[in-house]
């Protein structure tokens, strides 16, 4: 029983095995491992293989139940295929078509995908550029503004990008970079602001002549002046400058001519302001300031050094004047307009060290000139830079002042240009009187000639002039040279009485030394005769008279009248106008004289040995009379003192010649026969003397000249030797100029002749004579040393006090 029951449980185990496996389709290992445990697999087999048995018969009752029906099946599954086969080959159809359409669905899916990712992206690239364009926009501005030199907006754009918008994109790399990079823009603006300011200095430094050439150019026509002066501009179209604030070119369709604009208009001076608007926002307008004036006062340095040879040409002058006041004229500009960029202190004391320099040069050059016309042009120039300088509030004191140390200059060289106006006329002049033989004629002479004679007018053609042609001649050159004169002192500010006063000088000069010294020149040509020394020395008379007439031309053309006791051309008094002239032509027709009566001397031919003279007076000497005589009558229209002095002078040659012929060394015998002659002759120059052949004359003036001659020839004629002696050396003596030496010398010369009479030692008055001789010539011996050796010893006696009193009375006329 024991084993059926384990028989039984066994079974249900195998059971509940195979349920297990028949249960469980994916994992049997716990089931086999059970089976395997418990070693009784093989039962289990067995058991195994019972059931499929079953499970073989229940399929197959199950196949017979069902056969027909699966045979039926069969046929229509058959059937089926074929149908199958059609449908297979549509579904492929379809399949192939909607995989087509689903292609198409699946691309426009992606694309709309991707057109949705892109449409995602747009709109938040949208709103990071939304952020982003005010920076980007901004910083675009800032670059064009740079490009465009606009550097004072550029700085404003530069603060509003680093204060307001990059801020806003802080996360972004680029604004990163863009803030790096603010510091170096705002050094780049700076330097580019400076190297503008760079140029606009070397630019100003060029363009200030053309600056200061229309300033002037403005002061002239504002003037009334001749706008000629300053030199031609040609007119041609300017733009405008830009605004200096906001770049902009304001064009009009208006053209511009440079004659129209003033000298500010003509340069841009914007980089000035931008560079300053700059500095100052960066808080380096002190720097700026000092840089500025620095180079300015560098720039003026070169400014006031003139060209080398700017006295030879005007142009010299303008480019120099042109250049200062283009210079002045800019700073005077940035004085109102540049924000306290020049400053009035700064500017003064510029123009204090200018003005010094200016001074300087233009008096060194203005002294090198010789060309009176370019004087006058170079004094018209500075009239009108110191005019303009005036207008712009520059004092011009040391300019006036300048002016007049010019215009002594210019009458200086006045003087030298009439240097060789009045030796072309004097190298012309023939020096004889006028003679007109018309009536026409004559006025012409009175036209250019203030000359009134009533003789000379009522008188009959032709008629004769007391004066040569270099009298009207040199009067209408003097009246030219005032003229010139009064060109310089136009427009100078001057007061009527300085402006005559400079003219009465100048004038007073041009006669007294200019003309005075061509006269000079003339006497020294040995051409020059005496009759024309005699013409010269009258025509200077009338000159001297002329000068009345000057006087009233002076006052006219300078509107003053002279009564108030200032400076006039005969304030020295008439005869000092030509006293040098005068002076040397006096001694030429001393010389001149002196040298004629010489010639007719020198004609003489003595028989120094003559036994008896010829009754009459020698030939040369009749000849010398009568020459002198014609000659005193041309004297009549000089002064009555030259004549008088002509006349003393060549007496007392005739007198010295007529002496020394008898003490000649050359002359060694004199026979009384010859003293006699001589005698004769000396009483026909006498007489001549004593006949007045100058008006004027006191009495016995001229025979003074003959007194020495005159006792000599006595003494020996009467052979007075007894008084003499007896009264040599009292004031009273009859041979008071009888020197003792001159007597021994004639004495001798008497001895020797005596000597060459053979047979005259026979007589006995010859003997006596002889005798006498030596005695008078022994005394006259004693009495020359005892003077010799009071001379010496310049002891004062009465008796050479009487010596010299007479030759001292003769000398006076002289004098």
């Amino acid at each position: 029983m024991a084993d059926n029951g384990a028989q039984d449980s066994k079974s249900q185990r195998h059971e509940l095995l195979l349920q297990e496996i028949e249960g469980i389709d994916e994992y049997w290992g716990p089931t086999f491992r059970a089976i395997y445990d418990g070693d009784e697999h093989q039962k289990f087999m067995e058991c195994l293989d019972a059931r499929i048995k079953s499970h073989d018969k229940d399929i197959e009752r199950m196949c017979n139940f069902h056969y027909q029906g699966f045979i039926d099946s069969i046929r229509e599954l058959l059937q089926v295929r074929t149908q199958a086969q059609k449908l297979n080959t549509e579904v492929v159809r379809l399949d192939e078509e909607l995989q087509q359409s689903a292609n198409r669905v699946i691309s426009k899916g992606e694309e709309l995908v991707q057109a949705r990712r892109v449409e995602s992206n747009i709109a938040s690239a949208i709103d990071s550029l939304t952020i982003c364009l005010p920076v980007l926009s901004t910083y675009a501005k800032l670059q064009r503004q740079m490009q465009e030199k606009r550097y004072y907006p550029a700085l404003k754009t530069l603060e509003q990008l680093e204060h307001l918008y990059l801020p806003r994109v802080a996360n972004y790399q680029f604004a990163h970079q863009m803030r790096d990079s603010i510091p170096k823009l705002r050094e780049n603006i700076k330097d580019a602001s400076m190297s503008d300011l760079k140029d606009f200095l070397e630019n100003i430094r060029k363009f200030s002549p053309k600056i200061g050439e229309v300033a002037m150019r403005h002061t002239a026509e504002q003037m009334g002046g001749d706008p000629g002066t300053v030199g031609g501009i040609k007119k041609r179209n300017v733009v405008p400058p830009p605004n200096p604030f906001t770049g902009k070119i304001e064009t009009d369709e208006n053209e511009y001519d440079e004659e129209d604009l003033s000298a500010q208009d003509l340069i841009d001076f914007s980089p000035v302001y931008r560079c300053l608007h700059i500095f100052s926002v960066l808080g380096s307008r002190d720097t700026f300031e000092t840089y500025y004036r620095q180079q300015r006062k560098q720039q003026a340095r070169l400014v006031l050094q003139p060209p080398t040879n700017m006295h030879e040409s005007l142009e010299g002058y303008r480019t120099y004047i042109y250049g200062i006041v283009g210079f002045l004229v800019t700073e005077d500009h940035l004085l109102n307009t540049g924000n306290g960029l020049v400053s009035r202190s700064y500017l003064d004391e510029l123009w204090g060290m200018a003005l010094s320099k200016i001074v300087n040069a233009l008096r060194t050059h203005s002294a090198y000139c010789t060309d009176a016309t370019l004087m006058l042009k170079i004094k018209n120039l500075i009239m009108l830079f110191l005019t303009t300088l005036q207008n712009y509030g520059y004092p011009v004191n040391q300019l006036l002042e300048l002016l007049t140390e010019i215009r002594d200059h210019y009458n200086e060289v006045l003087m030298q240009r009439w240097v060789q106006v009045f030796r072309e006329i004097l190298d012309e002049e023939c020096f004889l009187p006028i003679e007109v033989e018309t009536q026409e004629e004559y006025d012409n002479v009175l036209s250019s000639f203030p000359f009134h004679d009533e003789s000379l007018e009522t008188a009959p053609c032709p008629k004769i002039f007391p004066f040569s042609s270099m009298v009207p001649k040199v009067y209408q050159q003097v009246k030219e040279f005032i003229y010139a004169c009064l060109k310089f002192s136009e427009d100078l500010n001057l007061s009527q009485g300085e402006v005559d006063d400079m003219i009465r000088k100048s004038t007073n000069l041009l006669l007294t030394r200019t003309f005075s010294g061509c006269l000079t020149s003339i006497f020294r040509k040995p051409s020059l005769a005496l009759l024309q020394v005699v013409q010269i020395i009258i025509d200077t008379g009338y000159l001297e008279n002329a000068t009345v007439f000057l006087e009233e031309f002076v006052s006219n053309i300078s509107g003053s009248n002279r009564t108030d006791g200032h400076l006039t051309l005969r304030s020295q008094g008439q005869s000092a106008m030509f006293r040098v002239a005068r002076d040397d032509a006096e001694r030429q027709i001393c010389d001149k004289l002196r040298g004629k009566v010489g010639e007719f001397l020198e004609l003489e031919n003595y028989d120094w040995l003559l036994v008896e003279p010829q009754g009459h007076a020698s030939s040369f000497v009749t000849d010398l009379i009568a020459f002198l005589q014609s000659t005193f009558l041309s004297f009549t229209n000089l002064p009555d003192e030259v004549a008088q002095q002509a006349c003393c002078t060549a007496c007392e040659h005739i007198a010295n010649s007529l002496m020394g012929l008898m003490l000649s060394d050359d002359v060694k015998q004199i026979s009384m026969g010859a003293l006699q002659q001589i005698n004769l002759d000396t009483i026909q120059c006498e007489q001549f003397a004593a006949s007045e052949p100058v008006p004027g004359l006191e009495e016995q003036v001229l025979l003074r000249y003959f007194a020495d001659l005159r006792q000599l020839l006595d003494l020996f004629m009467t052979w007075d030797w007894p008084t003499y002696f007896h009264d040599y050396g009292q004031e009273n003596s009859k041979y008071q100029h009888v020197n003792p030496s001159t007597a021994t010398i004639l004495v001798e010369k008497l001895r020797e002749a005596d000597k060459r009479t053979m047979f005259s030692v026979l007589k006995k008055s010859e003997r006596d004579k002889k005798k006498l001789l030596e005695t008078v010539l022994k005394q006259l011996r004693q009495l020359a040393q005892t003077q010799q050796q009071q001379q010496q010893s310049q002891t004062q006696l009465p008796q050479s006090s009487q010596l010299l009193q007479p030759q001292q009375q003769m000398q006076a006329p002289i004098q």
